[in-house]
């Protein structure tokens, strides 16, 4: 994937040298799902080619994880995956996280974009997610909508009482 400009916004590929400044991002923007920086770091570990930073004027402002997973399942919130899964079916969108900052730029909608053209190079059939923080309006916007899955309400429940998941079929 290129970088994307726009203005002195720029999404570019993550390294571990971002760990300290994804963390603290985390913290900010969701101080309500605290994960573990080991379990942030492992998403990289894992699938160095779903994890971008955001810059604006060249200091981090954003970031997003993403990974290969099965359609239907969650990992849990602040655990550690170990592995993906063996014949993935949809690709993760496991975090996206912007500063408030970086509102109205537009960078949250082109890395969903630059996301989703991946995942269709992969061959995936859909991508998924879970809304929190009220995104849902956002993710609709994007083409994902909600899938009901009973057997995931435990598991939703450990994000917040709004948390949705959500899928968009690929072409």
């Amino acid at each position: 994937m290129t970088m994307m400009q726009f203005r002195d916004v720029a999404w570019r590929a993550m390294s571990g040298y971002d760990f300290p400044a994804m963390f603290e991002i985390a913290n900010r923007v969701h101080p309500g799902f605290f994960e573990a920086e080991a379990v942030l770091a492992e998403k990289f570990e894992l699938y160095r080619n779903g994890c971008y930073l955001l810059e604006v004027s060249e200091k981090p402002a954003g970031y997003v994880l993403s990974h290969p997973w099965k359609r239907g399942s969650l990992p849990a919130l602040n655990a550690l995956l170990g592995a993906l899964p063996d014949h993935a079916d949809t690709y993760y969108i496991h975090d996206l996280a912007l500063l408030p900052l970086t509102r109205g730029v537009g960078a949250a909608g082109q890395i969903v974009a630059a996301l989703t053209k991946h995942a269709v190079a992969m061959g995936y059939p859909t991508m998924s997610l879970v809304a929190v923080n009220n995104s849902l309006p956002f993710w609709e916007k994007q083409g994902f909508a909600v899938e009901e899955r009973p057997e995931l309400a435990d598991k939703l429940a450990a994000y917040e009482a709004n948390a949705r998941y959500m899928v968009k079929t690929l072409d």
